[in-house]
């Protein structure tokens, strides 16, 4: 009796089993649109939205709503300069853009500079300091009539924390380069008071957002909106080597990537500026950057085991300081 009622609960078991693997089988996945199909809507939506919508900046020196930005629709007949209007000016606010390289493709990002900020510059690879407000493009219809609408979804008005820009969206790390710091001070009451900080928006198409993943309220494929605040900026040293990763920028331009991506990048351009053995690694993320065996750590490394700071690595001639040195890295002096 025992026996028949194991056998019994034991095949129960097996058929509820193979019953849940089939109800719960895994739906089917929709492969990813082509990334320059999608970017083509992507940029038709992002200028209809900077030639209707007009913008208003609060000036309030020392306070936190200093260059808060809102947007508004161009009513039908309205006269308000559109953002687009403000494409190249040679005045603040100005609407700039910059070819990023991703996927195969160029992408166009815009950006509108309501300050550059009077500080230093991050490269994208460094940590920054930043407020922000996000909103998502998406076509809704409305009584049959399609509209264009941005969609608040997330904001930070007083940031406690640094983003690394190696581990944002590429739109980030794209645009904030293009801004520099201002100064702060502290408060009585242990707030913090900035000023002159950089101050802009970028508009960034999907793919260099979540594209097809989405974040959280945010839906797939859609272009991104971020009004942002640079307060500070943290700079790092992402393969530990003693040199940080803007030090490791040999043409300056802010700009360092890891070509290795083949996802990011699946043709590796004819050239890379920030690698100096040319062994595929940038020197941000190449504990070797001369490739001769020695980490370059052990090379400035002095005899008391003291990093020698970058800026103080003698040159080639042996007796005077060159912080540029040979292609602004560390070359062994034959």
């Amino acid at each position: 009796m025992n026996k028949f009622k194991y056998y019994f609960i034991l095949l129960i078991t097996t058929v509820s089993l193979f019953s849940c693997s089939k109800d719960d089988a895994p739906a089917e996945i929709t492969p990813p649109r082509d990334y320059a199909v999608q970017y083509a809507t992507d940029l038709t939506d992002i200028e209809e939205y900077l030639k209707t919508y007009y913008i208003t900046v609060v000036n309030h020196a020392g306070f936190q709503d200093d260059q808060d930005v809102t947007f508004t629709k161009i009513a039908t007949g309205g006269t308000q300069p559109s953002i687009y209007s403000y494409l190249k000016s040679p005045t603040y606010p100005k609407l700039l853009s910059r070819p990023v390289k991703l996927h195969d493709i160029t992408y166009t990002l815009y950006y509108l500079v309501l300050r550059e900020g009077t500080g230093i510059s991050p490269t994208n690879t460094d940590g920054i300091l930043t407020s922000y407000k996000g909103d998502y493009l998406s076509r809704q219809k409305v009584a049959e009539v399609e509209t264009l609408t941005a969609t608040f979804f997330e904001e930070s008005k007083s940031p406690q924390q640094f983003f690394n820009l190696t581990t944002t969206i590429t739109g980030w790390g794209e645009t904030f380069p293009e801004f520099k710091t201002g100064t702060y001070s502290s408060n009585a009451d242990g707030t913090v008071s900035y000023n002159d900080f950089g101050a802009g928006v970028m508009f960034i198409p999907s793919g260099l957002g979540y594209y097809n993943l989405g974040s959280n309220s945010i839906p797939a494929y859609a272009p991104l909106i971020f009004s942002f605040k640079l307060f500070e900026i943290n700079r790092l040293d992402s393969d530990g080597d003693g040199i940080k990763n803007f030090q490791e920028d040999i043409n300056g331009d802010g700009y360092v990537y890891d070509y290795r991506n083949t996802a990011n990048y699946p043709t590796t351009p004819t050239t890379t500026p920030d690698d100096t053995d040319k062994d595929g690694i940038p020197n941000f993320l190449d504990t070797d950057d001369d490739g001769d065996g020695v980490s370059t750590k052990t090379e400035i490394t002095n005899a008391n085991g003291v990093l020698i700071p970058f800026e103080a690595i003698p040159a080639c001639n042996g007796n005077t300081t060159d912080p540029a040195r040979i292609k602004r890295h560390l070359v062994k002096c034959n």
